[in-house]
This record gives C-alpha cells, sequence and structure tokens, in this order.
C-alpha cells in the first residue's frame, strides 16, 4: 500500500515542501530511502525501525520504499523522523491515511518514541501556510516557537503514540496558543550603559550618529582606551526590535539551532562578536548544507569585530558585497541560498602594530613601512563602506580619576528614536529602508539636496581627502542623519562639515 505524509525542509532561512511517500510491498524485507537524503537522514531507518517496536507498533516485515520528494532537492537532518513513521504505519494499515494530507509533520524520534525538538521550526511555520496546510504537528518542544505564527494551527506532542492518537480523532484535540510572556520585554538593564563610559565624546557622539542611521564605524586608537567598552553600549541605545523585525531574527536562530528559548522571540538586537581567527565559512555562513554566518546571526543588530587588522584579508573582503547589499548569496553546484545581513557593522584597532602611533605619553616603536603594512590589511573599498572613522585618544589623568558620569543610555537611546522616527516617516511608502544608511542613490537625489556652500565644502574634502563616490554618498548617509538628530528637515552645512570629519583616516599611516 502506498502512503504520502507532507514535511519540510530548509533551504536557507525559507521552508520548502516535502512529501514523504512510503510504499509497503511483497518482496525480501528491506528499507529504500532515496531522494538526496543526507546522512542523518539515511539514518532514520533504524531509529524509525526501533521507535515503532518500542512504542508497540508492528514493523512491517516487507519491502519498504520511502521517497523525499521533490527528488533533485537534498534533504538533511533528522527532521524526517516522524513523517516517515507516520507514512509507514499508514501504508501498513495502522493509521487512517485520509487526514494526513491536512497536517505537515517535523520531529526526531529517540528510540523509545519520544520526540525530540529539531531546528528550524519557526521558518517552517511561518512558510506552512503558504504550503496550503491546515496543521503542524510537532515536537512538544517545539510547539511554542511554532505558535508564534498565529495563522495555522499548531499541535505538539511527547511520544510517537500520542501523534498517532491524535489522528485517529483530531477533533479531540485543541492547538496549542502562543503564550506572551510579559518579562520578555527587552530589559535594557541588562545592557552596558554609556554612563560608565569618561571622556570620549567625540566617540559617544559618533556612537550616537551610528545607532540613528544605522552606519558602520570603526574606532581606531591605544590600547586601553576604551574601544571595546563603546562597542559594547551600541545595543543599549538602538531602539526596540518591531514584531516583524523579531521574527525575521528568530527565524534566522532557528535555523542556526540557537533559539534558546523556543517559545519566545528574540527581543533584543544581536550583538555578534567573533574571534579574529574566524574563517570565511564562519562568518558569511557555508557548508555543504549552507547554514547563516555570524553576519546573518548580526541581522537587524551589530556585528562587533574587535581587532579588525588581526583578521585575515580575505576574510574581510568576504563583508565587502553584503555591507552593500544586506544581504548574502552562498552559491553551491545543486542550489544558491540567499541569508539576510542587514547589521551595523562596529570594528576597533590599534592604530599601529604597537598600538601606541601617535600616544601623547608612549612612543611608537614601528617604521612608517611597518605601519603601512599594517593598515594594508584594510583594502581601500572595504574602508569606504565604513561611514564614521573615529580615533580615540587615549584618556587624560583628570578625566580617568573623574566622578562625575557620562549621559545615561536611557537619555542618548530617546534621541536615537526621535531620529529614526524621522526616517520612518521619511520612507513610509518603502517598507526596505529602516535606517538612512540603507538609502540608495534615489534616495539621495531626493533628500539629501545641498545648498550651495555645503555642496562647496563637499568638493573641498573630496579633492584634498582623495574619496570616491562611494565615500560621497557615505558622507550623504551620515549628514542626513546628523540633520535628523538635530531635527532639521534639510541639511545644513554643520551637517556635512560633522560628517566629513569622520572620513579623515580612511588611509591612515
Amino acid at each position: 500500500m502506498l502512503a504520502r505524509v507532507w514535511s519540510a525542509s530548509i533551504l536557507g532561512i525559507d521552508a520548502v515542501k516535502v512529501g514523504v511517500e512510503v510504499d509497503v510491498a511483497g518482496g525480501l524485507p528491506s528499507i529504500t530511502l532515496v531522494g538526496l537524503p543526507d546522512t542523518a537522514v539515511q539514518e532514520s531507518r533504524e531509529r524509525v525501525k526501533a521507535a515503532l517496536k518500542n512504542s508497540g507498533f508492528a514493523f512491517p516485515v516487507r519491502k519498504i520504499v520511502i521517497n523525499l520528494t521533490p527528488a533533485d532537492q537534498r534533504k538533511e537532518g533528522p527532521v524526517f523522523d516522524l513523517p516517515i513513521s507516520i507514512g509507514i504505519l499508514a501504508a501498513s494499515e495502522q493509521v487512517e491515511a485520509h487526514l494526513l494530507g491536512d497536517f505537515l509533520f517535523l520531529g526526531e524520534l529517540s528510540l523509545d518514541g519520544s520526540l525530540r525538538p529539531v531546528a528550524g521550526v519557526l521558518p517552517i511555520a511561518a512558510a506552512a501556510k503558504k504550503m496550503g496546510i491546515q496543521g503542524l504537528v510537532v515536537p512538544l518542544g517545539n510547539a511554542q516557537e511554532a505558535a508564534i505564527v498565529k495563522e495555522i494551527s499548531v499541535y505538539g506532542f511527547k511520544h510517537l503514540a500520542e501523534v498517532v492518537e491524535f489522528l485517529g480523532d483530531p477533533s479531540r484535540y485543541a492547538p496549542i496558543e502562543f503564550k506572551v510572556n510579559t518579562e520578555q520585554t527587552r530589559s535594557q538593564l541588562s545592557q552596558p550603559d554609556l554612563q560608565d563610559i569618561k571622556g570620549q565624546n567625540h566617540a559617544r557622539r559618533a556612537l550616537e550618529i551610528a545607532a540613528a542611521g544605522g552606519h558602520n564605524v570603526i574606532f581606531v586608537g591605544p590600547p586601553g582606551s576604551g574601544k571595546t567598552m563603546l562597542a559594547r553600549r551600541l545595543p543599549g541605545i538602538l531602539p526596540a526590535l518591531e514584531f516583524t523585525e523579531a521574527l525575521e531574527v528568530s527565524q534566522i536562530y532557528s535555523v542556526a539551532g540557537l533559539l534558546k528559548d523556543r517559545g519566545s522571540l528574540i527581543q533584543e538586537r544581536p550583538f555578534r562578536s567573533p574571534h579574529h581567527s574566524a574563517s570565511g565559512a564562519a562568518l558569511v555562513g557555508g557548508g555543504g548544507f549552507p547554514r547563516p554566518g555570524e553576519i546573518s546571526l548580526a541581522h537587524r543588530g551589530v556585528l562587533f569585530l574587535d581587532e579588525l587588522t588581526e583578521f585575515k584579508r580575505n576574510v574581510l573582503e568576504y563583508l565587502r558585497q553584503p555591507l552593500e547589499d544586506g544581504h548574502v548569496t552562498i552559491s553551491r553546484t545543486r542550489q544558491s541560498v540567499a541569508f539576510p545581513a542587514q547589521f551595523t557593522l562596529v570594528a576597533s584597532t590599534n592604530p599601529c602594530p604597537c598600538g601606541y602611533f601617535g600616544d601623547s605619553i608612549q612612543n611608537c616603536t614601528c617604521s612608517p613601512h611597518q605601519r603601512e603594512i599594517y593598515w594594508a590589511k584594510l583594502s581601500g573599498p572595504l574602508m569606504d563602506r565604513i561611514d564614521l572613522q573615529v580615533c580615540v585618544h587615549r584618556l587624560k589623568p583628570e578625566e580617568m580619576t573623574q566622578q562625575t558620569t557620562g549621559e545615561p543610555s536611557q537619555a542618548v537611546r530617546e534621541r536615537v528614536q526621535q531620529a529614526r522616527e524621522r526616517t520612518y516617516q521619511r520612507f513610509q511608502n518603502d517598507d526596505r529602508i529602516r535606517c538612512n544608511a540603507q538609502m540608495q542613490t534615489l534616495h539621495l537625489r531626493k533628500y539629501c539636496q545641498l545648498d550651495e556652500m555645503s555642496l562647496k565644502l563637499l568638493e573641498g574634502a573630496i579633492r584634498k581627502l582623495g574619496l570616491s563616490a562611494r565615500a560621497m554618498d557615505r558622507i550623504l548617509k551620515v549628514a542626513r542623519t546628523i540633520a535628523d538628530l538635530a531635527a532639521e528637515a534639510q541639511i545644513k552645512s554643520a551637517h556635512v562639515a560633522e560628517a566629513i570629519q569622520y572620513r579623515t583616516i580612511d588611509r591612515m599611516q
């Protein structure tokens, strides 16, 4: 007898409907699994066989053929254990097959028949409605995660036997409802506060501009000047995630298996800080079955690259396209997947190998040639994409010992939120633009018009600093953000002048 059960597979962060066809026929006892399964799917034969027997069901001692459709798409992971089990039970007439087309099944089986949570349930649930599926049957540990999507009925179970009972009479079971945890609202108390930073008013201002406009920023200064402290306080002044943004981030973390609490959305903006030994695949994503990398895990949040010049140059060059496009495309022989990567890049580095070039106290021991080699690790095109380039100087003794604290993150965050609101109003008809850093050329022509004085100021900076066209566009975007922070409708020369001063270390040597 032939039975068909619906399941799903993850492709990037999207879900693809997968049909699990099971045919039980006469012949020598065997299990054949086709449809480009990976090792984990191939091993499901033994898990399913043991789980069925240990759950009190009869495993057919016949020839079993299992086909995963579409046959030209690779399938991975233990997510198909449950649908294969249900398909075998239906094909051997131990389960009524007429209801199977209404539900989509996901889950890993233990040898005793209990269901274990799997990764990627949230994006599957988000796509299930588009697939024409009425209900989703998942392990109980994934039920709250799937129930975040309200447009589909979700049923969660602990054991295979419970799923079989459910299929006998689904009307006796109520769908899982998503329980909103009021304690999961964004807590600023857990974020490092800007008032911990002493002095560094210039760097604090750059951090505020970066938060208001989503601009990339690099801090350059000697060891101990506060570069890392500044970077780690950026998430605390960013506006809270909107629901659609939180859903996007949670889907990425679900696919990566990093959703710690499977019953909730990620409420805080991500902050990722990979080590400088990270490979290109770890940073941008990859693998035989492509998985999101650090830049996608930082989507809608912050990617912090400490000691930027310690990263391999070829790894840093991988950032150029995502910084420009807001996504990364990973191509393989059989498939090509795209991961979102709209993040704010925050980097820090020393000004030279010894770290003390330009320091007011300790002398630099590096030669000009050594500094040139040091900065050659950062290409011109990469530096062009960093909007705010800030020199962070050593604190003076009186600044280090002062008792007064700086402005708290709460006050800065309010100004940032007001500036963002102006951006939202400006681009209310274009939901692709969430901050000024995402503006394209047509937006620059419309919203970044300059008066004669500002134009002359910009032309002089381009001529003196040798800026590229891309760097000029970045200056305009930063100037637009500075104007928004000042509640100005038009960009003025003072805004352009402040934006220009953040481009003075493009090629520091």
